[in-house]
């Protein structure tokens, strides 16, 4: 038995179990893949907007020699966090219930681990579930909903799908590397939530002519070589040696009512108590990303990170007196 298992180890899941350590709870971590694992999977060149003190946990600092960090800065500073405190963390074994029982809760993963514990916390973000078109050809080879680095795609032609934050820096990075990029996007415009350091970038590569940009375009098949595309103009076909379907994330809301945890309907969030981010079950929390639901944009690592601070204390009231 422990005080605390956090499903997750993310920024969230990781400062929900600093701050129990801090608090004297035992407490174990359980992660599907590795340490931050949706950073590790970030672009390879990723550079935060955030500067170091905002991604911060535990009060442990973060150091490096430039105004904002990358990608790898970050992913060894998460380590330098866990091994500070000494953090239990049972790595690449996904949780597959968790139930109450009576004074506590056990919690099973893929290997036949059970885990008996006092409090959860579910930290499990949404970077697993990609939001999908749902049209012919999105499972072929060359469709892919995350996107990792532009090199291989030199001289070659690429499509981007989506219209914000990561399908604009996504063609930009392409572009800037060699590739031959059309962007299509189902709006008007690109989406009023592009960073305004970046948008004047986007619009002046798609004036210019060096992307291309098909507004109004719903994709309706993915073929090899291709992309059938339908404007208000007609169909046609995009020329795409390979596709990245970059138009956002959801959380596991399956995952989240096997667990018991009521979610809404309309916004995929779980219902929780905003001082606490305690669900309609005692002592089970939510914390980090999944919090917002489909609302992906409300909280990031910047203020997630912060969510170990409201969930320990209303735990601690579960955690008996030996």
């Amino acid at each position: 038995m422990v005080d605390l298992v956090v499903v997750g180890s993310g920024p969230a899941g990781l400062s929900c179990g600093i701050e129990a350590v801090k608090s004297g709870l035992t407490t174990t971590i359980l992660e599907k893949g590795s340490l931050v694992d949706a950073i590790r999977r970030f672009p390879s060149n990723l550079v935060w907007f955030s500067t170091p003190e905002l991604l911060e946990i535990g009060g442990v600092p973060f150091i490096v020699s430039t105004v904002r960090p990358t990608r790898v800065d970050t992913l060894k500073y998460y380590q330098k966090a866990v091994r500070h405190f000494g953090l239990d963390i049972r790595y690449f074994d996904p949780v597959i219930s968790v139930d109450r029982q009576n004074e506590h809760f056990l919690v099973r993963t893929v290997r036949g681990v059970a885990y008996a514990a006092r409090n959860v916390v579910v930290a499990t973000g949404y970077f697993d579930h990609p939001n999908r078109l749902g049209v012919p050809g999105e499972d072929l080879a060359h469709v892919s909903h995350y996107y990792d680095e532009p090199f291989r795609w030199f001289g070659r032609d690429v499509t981007v799908v989506g219209g914000r934050n990561s399908a604009v820096e996504a063609a930009l990075d392409l572009f800037r590397n060699g590739a031959r990029v059309t962007l299509l996007h189902r709006g008007a415009k690109l989406s009023e939530g592009v960073k305004y350091w970046i948008l004047p970038d986007i619009e002046n590569r798609i004036r210019a002519g060096d992307i291309k940009a098909v507004f109004n375009a719903s994709c309706e098949q993915f073929r090899e070589g291709s992309v059938l595309v339908r404007t208000p103009r007609g169909a046609c076909e995009v020329q795409s040696d390979f596709t990245y379907v970059l138009i956002g994330f959801h959380p596991d809301v399956a995952m989240l009512r096997r667990f018991g945890i009521e979610v809404e309907d309309e916004t995929l969030a779980p219902r929780v108590d905003p001082d606490t981010l305690e669900t309609s079950v005692a002592g089970l929390f939510a914390a980090g990303s999944v919090v917002a639901g489909r609302y992906t944009n409300r909280i990031f690592v910047e203020n997630g990170r912060l969510h170990g601070s409201k969930i320990i204390p209303a735990a601690l009231k579960y955690v008996r007196n030996p």
